[in-house]
């Protein structure tokens, strides 16, 4: 089993930064691949960013390529999400996940292991 804590969501004007953190304990970490979803209001849950272990491949989805940054610290067993230049469509819960079988996909079908969300609101 793995555990995934999530934090630093909040409120900030548009244009602004945030930076989120995904605490892991439990299983190995660092060979999974981690990934970063978020769910707005009345949305489907979409992907977001993800890196894997293998090779450590990063992937965006294309409307935060450019302004979204995703690291991991496998020491730490922590990953983050540097969120740069943030509009107000950027507004949902960004969920953390875990993939234990490191495949790298966009599917949030694949990740077996969720944080419980942190809010993320950008004001216009």
């Amino acid at each position: 089993q793995v555990q995934l804590v999530e934090s630093g969501g909040g409120l900030v004007q548009a244009g602004g930064s945030l930076r989120l953190s995904c605490a892991a304990s439990g299983r190995t970490f660092s060979s999974y691949a981690m990934g970063w979803f978020r769910q707005a209001p009345g949305k489907e849950r979409e992907f977001v960013a993800i890196t894997r272990w293998r090779g450590y491949s990063i992937y965006y989805a294309d409307s935060v390529k450019g302004r979204f940054t995703i690291s991991r610290d496998n020491a730490k067993n922590t990953v983050y999400l540097q969120m740069n230049s943030l509009k107000p469509e950027d507004t949902a819960v960004y969920y953390c996940a875990a993939d234990k079988d490191d495949l790298g996909l966009r599917s949030r079908y694949e990740y077996e292991y969720w944080g419980q969300g942190t809010q993320v609101t950008v004001s216009s």
